[in-house]
């Protein structure tokens, strides 16, 4: 009786479940073909020939930040390389057309394109911003780019699809629905290894509250959340026809994550190495001051708030002596957010007393941050595990002696021996960061020259060049 029941109740479902699937399926299919005959009637140029469309998703494309700086230089080799090509940047910019975007990546950057640039403009851009979602933000976040996606891919379909901005979720999107060839550029897996083994560890840091350390309830539960998200990452990251990382580190992580190791290849970041090595390197002068700079945009990672206590420290060390010194935090704002991450650090500064030591410089032009950087000894960079390090790259290009953290893109591919000889320092804790910039400023004029012409010599495997080369190299299965 008991296996009546049970095959009365099991073979509807089942029956049921199978008619969803297909019903499902067909609806896709449905979709798909929908979108294909959109496209072939929105395609046709005045000539009658089709150009090839290469889209960009890359909502937050007029910030400033080292992501903005790939995205331009990808787009100018595209057009450099390829004539038939078309490129389109699917933005939610809307506060700037797209002449004022163009112009600001110049401004900023130092690059110009070659050919006029398309731009989709998105509405609902809102969906990925963290503060959306207070809890469940790399879930809320990821789910909320497949709708921005969707928006994206009705209002343009393209041939092409690179996600440039790290939003994996997209990427089937464009390749089953949108039958798009598809690929990536990584700049910061949305999980990481890492962030698996800060839960399980119980460690607090900025994106693991103290609550949540401090239970191993949560903790368990946080821990099982990461992993299902991780396996769904995982599975919309290996859909990619092309993956490209920006550092070992990324690489390491993307590898275990997704494991598409053979179409996933490293294409260090573009650099404007150039610009900065024009700056002359010299003996330093004698000097009433000197200054020790920050390029990062102002986002909790990049952790501000460590350069500041360092800072602090340094300076009770060194009462009464001279030259004084001064530390300059040089960076971009995309939001709102942003602008009050800026007023909490100025509020740190007022509590540790050095207000009047530290200045901020916010959304600065390029020739600006060039004469910041030229007069800079010290270069400072304090992410923990920062993906790759465009800031210590250029600080190490216009010569100052670079301070980053001991780990990531920084420890694995940029502050390493050059020729076995030093090109700058590593620190991980306030302690640590006061200490090594006591000891580069009690170094010689004479043996500082010497590290920033080691560190100037290893940069040139970051050039514009260099990326332009191995980006061609990466993307060319897309477009046989």
């Amino acid at each position: 009786a008991c296996f009546r029941l049970l095959c009365s109740l099991l073979l509807p479902a089942l029956f049921l479940s199978g008619i969803l699937c297909v019903c499902l399926v067909v609806l896709l299919w449905g979709v798909r073909l929908w979108i294909q005959r959109k496209k072939q009637l929105s395609s046709a140029g005045r000539d009658g020939k089709r150009p090839l469309l290469v889209a960009f998703f890359h909502p937050y494309c007029n910030a400033g930040g080292g992501g903005e700086r790939v995205l331009w230089c990808a787009i100018r080799t595209l057009q450099k390389k390829y004539r038939n090509v078309t490129c389109v940047v699917y933005t939610g910019d809307r506060d700037a057309t797209g002449e004022e975007i163009v112009e600001g990546a110049f401004r900023r950057f130092n690059i110009k394109l070659i050919h006029p640039v398309k731009f989709v403009f998105l509405e609902k851009r809102f969906l990925v911003e963290a503060s959306l979602y207070p809890h469940f933000t790399l879930l809320g976040q990821s789910l909320g780019s497949v709708f921005l996606g969707w928006e994206a891919l009705l209002k343009c379909v393209p041939d092409i699809y690179i996600d440039s901005m790290g939003y994996a979720f997209t990427i089937p999107l464009f390749k089953y629905l949108g039958g798009c060839r598809v690929g990536c550029y990584v700049h910061y897996p949305t999980i990481s290894t890492d962030m698996l083994s800060v839960v399980r560890n119980q460690d607090t840091r900025f994106n693991n509250a103290a609550f949540i350390t401090s239970s191993p309830l949560f903790s368990k539960f946080k821990l099982f959340y990461y992993y299902f998200f991780a396996f769904m990452y995982g599975l919309v990251g290996s859909c990619s026809d092309v993956v490209m990382v920006n550092s070992s580190w990324t690489l390491n992580h993307i590898l275990s994550l997704w494991r598409a190791g053979a179409c996933t290849s490293v294409v260090y970041p573009p650099c404007d190495v150039q610009t900065f090595l024009d700056i002359p390197l010299e003996v330093e002068k004698s000097t009433s001051e000197y200054s020790i700079v920050s390029v990062s945009q102002f986002r909790p990672e990049k952790d501000h708030p460590l350069q500041i206590r360092a800072f602090a420290k340094l300076l009770k060390e060194r009462v009464g002596q001279q030259p004084s010194l001064k530390l300059i935090l040089i960076g971009g704002c995309r939001n709102q957010q942003d602008e009050e991450r800026v007023n909490n650090l100025k509020r740190l500064c007022e509590e540790l007393g050095v207000s009047d030591d530290v200045v901020f410089r916010i959304n600065i032009p390029f020739e600006e941050l060039k004469r910041h950087l030229a007069e800079a000894t010290i270069g400072l960079h304090t992410m923990w595990n920062e993906h790759f390090g465009i800031g210590v790259v250029e600080c190490m290009a216009a010569g100052t002696v670079i301070l980053a953290h001991n780990s990531g893109g920084p420890k694995l591919d940029i502050v390493v021996p050059h020729e076995g000889r030093v090109t700058g320092f590593l620190a991980e804790d306030e302690e640590s960061y006061a200490e090594t910039m006591a000891c580069i400023f009690s170094l010689s004029p004479e043996k500082r020259l010497e590290i920033r012409e080691n560190a100037r010599r290893s940069v040139h495997r970051f050039s514009d060049q260099h990326f332009e080369d191995s980006f061609l190299l990466s993307v060319e299965p897309l477009f046989k």
